[in-house]
């Protein structure tokens, strides 16, 4: 069943910035959600055919938390299940702004950016910022690394990246600067609650990094907790 592609830039944004804090999406339901939003909607097609196996291998989760996370979405509209048997499922995926109980706010135009930096910005206190609470925030951590995943260094486009909390916030991590690196989704889902040192021995074992990149994180990650990757603010 075709439809109109939309606009995949807004669609993005519409996830990031509004529907995944509104829904309270975890990684993996924004993983799944985007997986199956590019195979259906910016597609053209209204409905996909999937089995949660292969959908599970292809964004690299195990299909516990896969199945899960579909479940997940299905409870809060963004999906509905056409059809579910063994051989696979049939979904209509929901853009944003179809999602009952979801209220989207218009982004804004470049004129009204522009007009906003006019006015002089509230200074930050980087101790006590919340750095996961706006957007210019949570971009000042992924401008800190470079556009690279702090854990695997590979270059992250801004489709596949996302943050993550060294300690999580299962363990009362918090949203500080301190505790906060840009990550792709990959690693970000693969490290889970497993601690940040641990994760990086886990890919030097996995070759995914050489001994000497393994020890540059390390020390990274040192530097990061005493406080010394600090990110830069916008003035």
């Amino acid at each position: 069943m075709k439809t109109k592609k939309p606009n995949a830039e807004l669609i993005w944004k519409q996830l990031e910035d509004q529907l995944a804090p509104q829904l309270r999406l975890s990684v993996i339901d924004r993983t799944v959600y985007a997986h199956l939003l590019r195979h259906s909607r910016l597609e053209g097609n209204l409905r996909h055919r999937f089995s949660i196996l292969g959908m599970a291998r292809s964004i690299r989760v195990s299909t516990g938390p896969a199945r899960e996370a579909v479940r997940r979405l299905a409870a809060h509209g963004a999906l509905r299940m056409v059809q579910r048997s063994k051989a696979g499922h049939v979904v209509e995926v929901r853009l944003p702004d179809e999602i009952r109980g979801v209220r989207l706010k218009p982004i804004e135009s470049r004129p009204a950016a522009k007009e906003q930096r006019t006015c002089a910005p509230a200074p930050v206190n980087l101790e006590e910022a919340d750095f996961f609470q706006t957007k210019p925030l949570r971009e000042a951590i992924h401008a800190r690394e470079r556009g690279q995943c702090f854990y695997c260094l590979r270059s992250t486009a801004p489709s596949v990246r996302c943050l993550d909390h060294v300690v999580p916030q299962a363990r009362l991590g918090r949203n500080s600067y301190r505790n906060l690196v840009s990550s792709c989704m990959e690693c970000n889902t693969q490290k889970g609650e497993t601690a940040a040192a641990d994760f990086l021995r886990r890919l030097y074992r996995e070759r995914r990094l050489t001994a000497t990149e393994l020890a540059a994180r390390l020390r990274a990650l040192d530097a990061l907790t005493s406080g010394k990757l600090r990110p830069s603010l916008a003035t």
